[in-house]
């Protein structure tokens, strides 16, 4: 074979074979192949793309394209988690002693921070003493002995990515969803996971600023891990601003000491819980996501996590007498506040501007050897949705060099938008891919192929209905503007005092009445009045698909047409993998009539309110 061939070949749109792709990845890790042909091939794959088979094929040759991580010999089921990274994002200080008190084995290899977003070794250094380096057989000792070790990657693990990614970070070729996968996931398998969740952040201050390129990236993934045989779960996360209040090092790891205390930021602790359960899950340690939650939470309550945390400290060199007196963590000399120009509601974040500044102060890095300011950082004072007046707190400064603070002002002058109406705040979690909420058949964790999805390049994806599915029949529906699986069966009305298990159980039990002859793909949905009333619909379709009717809209119609104007909760759910998210017709219809509307569609973590789902929508007074 020659390098020219393949670059040629990709440039051309062609599809590389599997013997291919491995001898490409071996020339670039062993530097046969010189930097201006794997720049070349890069641009190429930027263009052209891959499809899922080449992407898994690349992620394979890569993650075994040098030494890797043996962790056959700790028990259990190993589970690690990734965040494609954003800013003021503490979860790993939270989320691994967490799940490691619940008996799941914590080996996390993690990086620095680099341009807008942190690093959780660079925080981790923020314990005195704490050493991140540690050798191969020191680290899956530790995870034996004390259950959790966070470490940074040696230096012959997956070479041919780390040349790569070098190259790609030069030539504007970073942002490949091929590329960016197949590095995500082959530093994973190369780290030893037995299963993966993975925390893919969109908004502005992610890599990922769209939701359509957020769920493309989370699909191939766990599509990724379907074909090496790793059980993956992608959760998309919001970060149009901070996750917690604090950005940067020694900030951060003060909140996630609070977090692990049970007194952090309400996102912080959520998605840590969200996350946690799907690990437990997958872990083995819980029969569903929900119950993995759970597990998770009682740990967080007991204080286990903290307990972990001192453990992991201690063992890796660092004072844990830190975690009980944070006042230890390094401090600031100065603090300043940036204030609100006018009065007005927080209603758009730059997240991105936000990290820099906190950057700028010296929290993070330009340049991979740049020395950071662990001190350095900001305290969010206002999140998006909240009311602020003139001269208002927005954030709080912490920095060491005053020189540096006009920079970083700049930057937060550029970061927040006020407006005299509130707008809609973005859910925390925007969907799940590749979980199904169902419990195995025998034992713990996910039945077989749901974790990773199938069905296409998208695996288990969570979708809208009215995005065609896998089959033939979803595919030839996908047309419709309501789409495909849709549609109401009989709405019946129940008197009840329930919670949301009920809901779920009638849902499911509506799937039953479903009349759906061309997708054959059944809806169910459990609406509950403010009186206690249960209404239950599933779908019908006819061969028009576009006259077709949602479970949710045909409950709601039977509702209304009994004379009920007030509802409080609703539970949908769907036959296949993926939540059935409504489609926009039913969320308009939901947003009018059913203001205030909480919505859990089966297969997501939490419910939330209709107005998240439809940001956009609109009520006439009547």
């Amino acid at each position: 074979m020659r390098a020219y061939d393949l670059i040629q070949k990709k440039r051309d749109g062609g599809t590389l074979t599997r013997q291919e792709i491995e001898w490409w990845v071996e020339g670039v890790a062993r530097r046969t192949i010189p930097d201006e042909q794997v720049a070349a091939w890069a641009m190429a794959v930027f263009f052209r793309g891959m499809d899922a088979r080449e992407t898994a094929d690349l992620t394979r040759a890569m993650a075994f394209s040098g030494g890797t991580v043996d962790l056959s010999d700790v028990p259990g089921i190993k589970v690690d988690k990734h965040s494609t990274g954003g800013v003021g994002d503490t979860t790993t200080l939270v989320l691994a002693p967490l799940v490691a008190a619940a008996g799941i084995p914590v080996a996390k290899l993690s990086g620095r921070g680099l341009g807008h977003t942190g690093g959780t070794l660079d925080k981790l250094e923020s314990f005195p003493g704490f050493r991140v380096e540690l050798g191969r057989e020191a680290f899956t000792r530790q995870v034996r002995e004390i259950g959790i070790a966070v470490a940074g990657q040696t230096a012959d693990l997956v070479p041919a990515d780390k040349r790569l990614y070098a190259l790609r970070d030069v030539t504007a070729t970073v942002d490949s969803i091929p590329l960016i996968a197949a590095s995500i996931m082959s530093k994973k398998i190369a780290g030893g996971a037995d299963a993966i969740v993975l925390d893919v952040k969109v908004g502005s201050g992610a890599l990922m600023k769209t939701l359509d390129r957020a769920l493309e990236l989370a699909r191939l993934m766990v599509d990724i891990g379907r074909q090496l045989d790793r059980r993956v779960v992608a959760v998309v996360t919001d970060m149009n601003q901070p996750l917690g209040r604090a950005v940067g090092n020694a900030l951060e790891v003060r909140e996630a000491i609070l977090t692990l205390k049970g007194q952090g930021p309400a996102q912080l602790t959520e998605l840590c819980l969200t996350l946690g359960g799907y690990m437990a899950w997958l872990g083995g340690k819980a029969p569903d996501p929900q119950a993995g939650r759970a597990l998770v939470a009682r740990h967080l309550q007991a204080g286990d996590g903290l307990a972990v945390l001192r453990r992991l400290v201690a063992a890796q060199g660092g004072d844990p007498r830190a975690v009980d007196d944070p006042d230890l963590l390094p401090q600031a000399r100065y603090r300043e506040v940036f204030t609100a120009p006018r009065p007005g509601y927080l209603v758009a974040m730059d997240a991105r501007a936000v990290g820099t500044a906190a950057m700028v102060l010296g929290a993070g890095r330009t340049r991979k050897d740049d020395v950071i300011d662990l001190a350095a950082g900001l305290v969010m004072r206002k999140r998006l949705g909240e009311r602020v007046e003139a001269g208002e707190p927005l954030v709080e400064l912490h920095f060491n060099d005053p020189a540096r603070l006009e920079a970083a002002r700049e930057w937060l002058e550029r970061a927040f938008t006020l407006a005299e109406e509130p707008a809609p705040v973005p859910p925390l979690i925007h969907a799940v891919v590749g979980a199904d909420p169902r419990p195995a058949a025998a034992g713990h964790g996910p039945a077989a192929g749901a974790a990773a999805g199938g069905g296409g390049a998208g695996g288990a994806a969570a979708r809208p209905h009215g995005e065609a599915g896998g089959s033939p029949a979803a595919a030839a529906a996908s047309g419709a503007l309501s789409g495909v699986p849709q549609a109401a069966a009989v709405g019946v009305g129940r008197k009840a005092g329930t919670g949301w298990e009920t809901l779920h159980r009638l849902a499911r039990a509506a799937r039953e009445s479903a009349v759906a002859p061309f997708s054959r793909y059944r809806v169910g949905a459990a609406l509950e009045t403010a009186g206690g009333r249960i209404y239950t619909g599933g779908n019908i379709e006819n061969a028009s698909f576009g006259l077709t009717m949602c479970a949710e809209r045909v409950a709601l119609f039977k509702a209304l047409s009994e004379g009920e104007r007030r509802f409080t909760r609703i539970v949908i759910t769907a036959d296949g993998p993926e939540p059935a998210f409504p489609c926009g017709a039913c969320r308009q219809l939901l947003f009018e009539y059913a203001p205030g509307l909480e919505v859990w569609i089966d297969g997501q973590p939490a419910p939330q309110p209709i107005e998240a789902l439809l940001p956009l929508g609109f009520r006439l007074e009547r």
